[in-house]
């Protein structure tokens, strides 16, 4: 299955579109009754979630008539279409609003996310910052790269491994459940800093822009995660499950390991996690 410049071009008009519209408007500006809580104060949903979602839905159906769609907001109102991202020749995984709670805080870190798979593989990635109105892109094959408003684009490259004791890192260790996380708490002191921004767009940015040399993330949504792999690999870096197992975007339980090289996964795997 190929997914082309232009095709991927396409899909950024649709994001960046559903952004200017849809998000940026209620930035800031939205009421009570905008923000709604999902399964808890951490978990919100508001209308800039809902209303971009539909937006690109319906202009993803126009542009590529024949992919599956998959939305955060979709499955939370058809969670079937999650087991559909398999068989799917061609699915499109969006995340509307990626760090929902920043965005409805007011904190400008939150960003919209499009992965494009091929029967659970990532064949393109799609980050976009609808603040700073940049991009992170990547083709499976073709490489990853930063774009900026004015098109001007510069190559990807992860960060080089290091010792452990002066890496830093990202990490969503309040998603583990117990006694992983406890462990990995008191582990991650063995680093020289390891940050948390609620949003898998900046971190997945951060991670292959080389600007942090690890992610060791919990909760394995699609949508978090389809894209900001695919990019971080085709920046030179390593992913894998804590299983050892490479990751696609069927697989919906437990933890990844993105860093710079397999040595390095592996490092982390065993003085982090534990395992």
């Amino acid at each position: 299955m190929k997914f082309s410049r232009a095709d991927l071009d396409r899909l950024s008009a649709i994001m960046a579109e559903a952004a200017e519209t849809e998000i940026m408007p209620r930035f800031r500006s939205l009421g009570e009754d905008g923000i709604r809580e999902k399964t808890g104060a951490l978990d919100l949903v508001t209308d800039a979630d809902e209303k971009s979602e539909w937006r690109m839905r319906d202009a993803c159906a126009k542009a590529f008539p024949s992919a599956l769609f998959v939305g955060e907001e979709s499955v939370a109102r058809d969670h079937s279409l999650l087991g559909k991202i398999k068989d799917a020749e061609l699915c499109i995984i969006v995340d509307p609003v990626d760090g929902t709670s920043n965005f409805a805080w007011g904190l400008p870190l939150f960003g919209v996310i499009a992965a494009v798979v091929n029967r659970g593989q990532a064949i393109a990635g799609l980050i976009y910052d609808p603040v700073g109105r940049d991009w992170r892109k990547g083709l499976k094959g073709e490489g990853a790269w930063a774009e900026n408003a004015g098109g001007s684009t510069r190559t990807l490259k992860v960060a080089r491994p290091d010792v452990l004791s002066e890496m830093t890192g990202l990490s969503s260790w309040y998603l583990m459940p117990e006694p992983m996380r406890s462990n990995t708490v008191a582990n991650l002191g063995k680093t020289k800093a390891c940050f948390n921004y609620r949003c898998a767009a900046y971190e997945y940015r951060m991670i292959a822009d080389g600007l942090v040399h690890f992610s060791l993330h919990y909760k394995l949504m699609p949508w978090d995660h389809a894209a900001g792999v695919l990019i971080h690999q085709e920046a030179g870096g390593f992913s894998a499950l804590l299983d050892g197992t490479p990751y696609d975007a069927t697989k919906h339980d437990g933890g990844i390991i993105s860093a710079p090289d397999h040595d390095t996964y592996e490092l982390i795997r065993r003085e982090l996690v534990g395992q």
